[in-house]
């Protein structure tokens, strides 16, 4: 399941979602304010193209496990763009 990139047209917020199909993209509302104004945006990649490690990265995915509501969650954090 692809995850795609929106940008609200009224608040400007940005956010991703996680959907099963092309389809439900007409279903995507903003999370911050419920308008149905949302437009997608086109999401960056993240690929190493020649030998060694992005300056400040590690290259090793970091494993962060918390607490939550319903046990244990684990978080996998990859290097590369960050917002």
């Amino acid at each position: 399941m692809p995850i795609y990139e929106f940008r609200c047209q009224e608040c400007g917020d940005e956010f991703e979602v996680l959907l099963k199909s092309k389809e439900e993209i007409t279903t995507v509302c903003c999370k911050a304010c419920g308008s149905k104004k949302v437009e997608r945006l086109l999401s960056v990649v993240n690929s190493l193209l020649s030998g060694g490690n992005p300056k400040g990265s590690s290259g090793t995915p970091a494993v962060e496990s918390h607490s939550c509501p319903t046990g244990t969650c684990t978080h996998l954090h990859l290097p590369g763009h960050q917002k």
